[in-house]
């Protein structure tokens, strides 16, 4: 028997050698993780459009055409430290705001009902063939002769510019959630609107989001072309009126600054808004990379 019996392995044990005695490699050089940071390079990138601007313009040598960059920024900071500039942000935004948010919750309730039933499918499918390729700016006159000369009427084209693409981003997005999560969902009996909130919404956020951003850009874009119409229609508005008026007065370098606080503005909801929403949700479930 004992011939039959296979030859047993020594055990033995194999030490390391300690962490500290290995050589460790060079950490990267301090200009290649300097240059990793994504702000560093979108500041480059802006630093050398202000210079291109700066030479454009001297060359050019004609403020009435194009202002230099430290002229614009002087009407900036002038019109900042009067109030005039953040009285006219504050009437955007709160025209902005109510037009937002009513045409992300229009679009929620139609895309909702369009995941429900059928008639809802067949009912967001023809308005935004219908609707989507109309331009905001274009209902304009229209909205002046329904709600007049006020806020009805921006919030009314804020509402159309809004609506269509959140609603389409939104309705593909729930189109592309997994048979298996809408299968978890009735198992665990979720129906209507907590099945919608519950199982579409997370799974389909990472387009909800892109809507959400486009959306955003389409209105405020809206937004600033209908203050100019309402601005040499009434003489009220916002940074619309504000660019409207001192192009009438011949103040390019103001006309600059108050496209540079749109500009501002639209970096600072990008980069501190959708970003950081983004970094909290579909970044960190790994939804997005």
């Amino acid at each position: 028997m004992s011939a039959l019996q296979p030859p047993i392995r020594p055990e033995y044990e194999h030490r390391l050698e300690p962490f500290t005695a290995v050589p460790v490699e060079r950490a990267l050089p301090f200009a290649t993780r300097l240059w990793a940071q994504g702000w560093l390079r979108r500041g480059l990138i802006l630093v050398v459009l202000t210079v291109l601007w700066e030479l454009a313009a001297r060359w050019q040598d004609n403020d009435l055409l194009l202002p230099t960059f430290t002229a614009t920024a002087r009407a900036l900071v002038e019109g900042l430290a009067s109030g005039e500039l953040i009285g006219k942000v504050a009437i955007s935004f709160s025209v902005l705001l109510q037009g937002y948010v009513a045409g992300v919750l229009l679009a929620f309730a139609l895309t909702t009902l369009a995941v429900s039933t059928q008639i809802g499918r067949d009912l967001l499918s023809t308005l935004t063939s219908m609707f989507n390729p109309l331009p905001a700016i274009a209902l304009l006159p229209l909205a002046l002769l329904w709600f007049g000369l006020g806020k009805g009427s921006l919030v009314f084209v804020l509402i159309h510019s809004v609506l269509w693409p959140l609603a389409l981003n939104t309705y593909a997005g729930f189109q592309g959630v997994p048979e298996t999560l809408r299968m978890a969902g009735r198992n665990y009996g979720l129906k209507g609107l907590r099945y919608v909130l519950q199982i579409l919404v997370p799974a389909a956020l990472p387009a909800i989001l892109s809507g959400l951003k486009i959306g955003w850009a389409f209105a405020w874009r809206t937004l600033i072309a209908a203050e100019l119409v309402f601005g040499a229609s009434s003489g009220k508005g916002g940074l619309g009126w504000y660019i409207f008026q001192n192009r009438n007065e011949l103040y390019t370098d103001k006309v600059f600054a108050g496209l540079a606080m749109v500009v501002l503005i639209g970096l600072a909801i990008e980069s501190l808004g959708f970003a950081t929403l983004e970094r909290l949700t579909v970044r960190r479930w790994g939804q997005q990379r």
